[in-house]
């Protein structure tokens, strides 16, 4: 066998191989944490932040809110905060065992009338004052989610009335932005529909509607084109000519009044059709809406 010179033994030779290997790692492991230091002493931006889910959250732009509201829309205040709005349930269910009360004449401005009366009933007896209660409660739930605040006339708290005088005067005193008192009709068969009833100008006695004209007759042709559109009803087909609207001088609760006001006669308990709307639940809420709205559209303009 061929003898060679001598070499350095296999074992030897791969220890000064790992020995390099470890040296040029700790030397690259060194200047990348060196640029990195760098970096960012020289950078003005937050370093991202890690999210609860592992997502990365992008630092916020320069000049936005911190904290919980950063980003987020500003909730708005409700369209009617700071209204207020009268309601005025036309009636009361026991007018009916008050009769002598409600028979006593009260001062209407150019006239005397009764304080009240006990209102009109369908066929089968479903009572105005029940349907005129029904509605306006609903009215208020919704008004109340607009950020208004309701007042009523009567809530079936009362042993009869209040008086029509009374009535125009919780309206003055509560200095309401509006004033809607919810009716029915009680008319021949065969009449249809509803209409409101908007104040004449009357200045006789402790009467003076004067003010209260335009800003009337404004919410009520705004409550008409609401109520038209959310019941689906035809204005009345035996007053106000198609109009829905009507004009009166001889009612207390807007003679007296001192803010706008207006009745609206949401349909005529007499006729089988409108009686069958009156006594519906599922209609009644519809009617409750299309006031709710027309008063919101009249106090938001």
């Amino acid at each position: 066998m061929f003898s060679g010179p001598s070499s350095t033994p296999p074992e030897p030779r791969r220890r000064v191989r790992g020995v390099l290997v470890a040296v040029l790692l700790v030397a690259v492991v060194a200047a990348g944490a060196a640029g990195w230091f760098l970096r960012q002493a020289g950078s003005d931006e937050p370093p991202t932040a890690a999210a609860p889910d592992g997502a990365s959250v992008s630092p916020a732009p320069s000049g936005a809110p911190a904290g919980r509201g950063a980003g987020h829309a500003t909730a708005g205040h409700a369209r009617l905060s700071g209204k207020v709005v009268l309601l005025d349930p036309g009636h009361n269910l026991r007018n009916r065992d008050h009769t002598a009360e409600i028979a006593r004449q009260v001062d209407v401005g150019n006239a005397r009338k009764e304080c009240d009366t006990t209102g009109t009933s369908t066929d089968d007896g479903y009572a105005e004052a029940s349907y005129t209660l029904d509605v306006a409660r609903r009215a208020r739930a919704l008004l109340r989610a607009e950020g208004a605040k309701v007042v009523f006339t009567q809530d079936g708290d009362r042993p009869y009335g209040p008086c029509v005088d009374g009535r125009a005067a919780l309206g003055n005193t509560a200095h309401a932005d509006a004033a809607v008192s919810v009716h029915a009709d009680g008319s021949a068969v065969g009449n249809r529909g509803f209409h409101v009833i908007l104040p004449a100008r009357v200045t006789a006695g402790t009467a003076d509607t004067s003010a209260i004209v335009a800003p009337s007759r404004a919410l009520g042709t705004q409550l008409a084109e609401r109520f038209k559109a959310a019941t689906g009803s035809a204005p009345s087909n035996y007053i106000g000519h198609g109009t829905g609207l009507d004009v009166r001088s001889d009612l207390g609760g807007l003679n007296l009044s001192k803010v706008p006001k207006v009745f609206i006669e949401c349909g005529n308990m007499r006729d089988p059709k409108d009686a069958a709307q009156l006594t519906d639940p599922q209609w009644r809420q519809k009617a409750a809406r299309g006031i709710a709205e027309g008063i919101t559209d009249f106090l938001e303009h």
